[in-house]
């Protein structure tokens, strides 16, 4: 590795960023912005947003010390306005070689043609139910699983390929979706992941008994349909990968609370209002404003000591009291 690029205090390189590009959704799901916590107009406000030309400045530095995969987030970033415009831009950073944006896939129907051609390559969609009734009450009743679905479909034909699809599990709410999900996606050709209910934030209320384990999840979907693992793509893959052993694709469980994950994670987050988070239970954020008006050389080594000083480890140390009674960042303003 040159030495130009920074390690953190645990050997960590930087290499994958999270950035937000609003704050506000147009969902209210129960384990993330609960609606009797958040109200209707939140985030609407651009004035506090980080406007192109800073996101841009901001990118090329992240790219200076390293990053190279860069995902857009929310909130619901498809609420951005002229977002086309800012993925063309972003695109075309020298050394981001991997562009993604997560969204709830509810507006992805009148814009996948045109985040296509703006450059974007992949795409992530939420998706926690199947059931019409049961997603539209984990959305707060605001959304509606056929919108999401025409927008997975628009987006296969405006050219996206194996789409990421996670379903984030609760027990004894969503946790009957698992097989039905499964049984949708399989030799779809798009990757249907599970994710562990996180204790990300302080307004879901989470505890740990509403979480379903991976590793429940693959006894329950390889006693219908036999899986074999796989190697991860890189190392620090966020989800453990397994293949459906008739050749019907690929499947993944992000085992965010059952298994520690920090030894490996080289990833950065930054809020819309340009907050750096260096680990997704942050109980705050360092503004980077100042450092972006200094241009982009200069915010690559502001942000090459920020780096340098991280020693982040939520996952090895959740139970301990120490960690368990901080306040975490809400998942709303990082994306997850």
């Amino acid at each position: 590795m040159p030495p130009s690029l920074p390690l953190d205090r645990r050997g960590r390189p930087l290499r994958d960023l999270r950035l937000s590009v609003i704050e506000a959704c147009n969902f209210r799901c129960g384990y993330c912005m609960p609606a009797d916590q958040v109200p209707d107009d939140y985030g609407l406000d651009s004035a506090s947003r980080l406007s192109f030309d800073e996101i841009e400045t901001l990118v090329r530095g992240f790219a200076r010390i390293g990053v190279n995969k860069l995902r857009l987030t929310g909130g619901e970033p498809l609420l951005r306005k002229r977002l086309p415009e800012l993925i063309a831009r972003l695109s075309a950073v020298p050394g981001i070689e991997d562009l993604a944006l997560t969204t709830n896939g509810s507006l992805l129907a009148g814009q996948a043609e045109a985040l296509h051609r703006a450059g974007l390559r992949r795409l992530t969609v939420s998706l926690d139910a199947l059931d019409a009734d049961l997603f539209r009450q984990m959305s707060g009743g605001r959304g509606e699983v056929s919108t999401v679905m025409a927008g997975i479909d628009a987006a296969t034909r405006a050219g996206f390929h194996s789409l990421k699809i996670n379903c984030v599990v609760q027990r004894g709410i969503n946790e009957n979706q698992v097989l039905p999900l499964v049984e949708h996606f399989r030799g779809s050709g798009h990757v249907l992941r599970f994710i562990e209910y996180m204790d990300v934030g302080t307004c879901n209320g989470w505890q740990r008994a509403q979480v379903v384990t991976s590793a429940e999840l693959r006894d329950r979907i390889a006693s219908r349909w036999p899986i074999l693992p796989l190697d991860p793509n890189y190392r620090g893959e966020v989800a453990t990968r397994y293949r459906f052993e008739d050749g019907a694709g690929e499947i993944g469980f992000v085992s965010s609370v059952s298994e520690t994950f920090c030894g490996d994670c080289h990833r950065a987050r930054v809020s819309a209002d340009g907050h750096l988070y260096t680990c997704l239970f942050a109980s705050e954020g360092t503004d980077l404003r100042g450092a972006l008006a200094r241009g982009e050389t200069a915010f690559a080594g502001h942000l090459a000591g920020l780096w340098s000083r991280r020693v982040d480890r939520y996952s090895e140390l959740r139970g301990e009291r120490e960690a368990a009674k901080g306040r975490h960042v809400e998942m709303f303003l990082i994306g997850g």
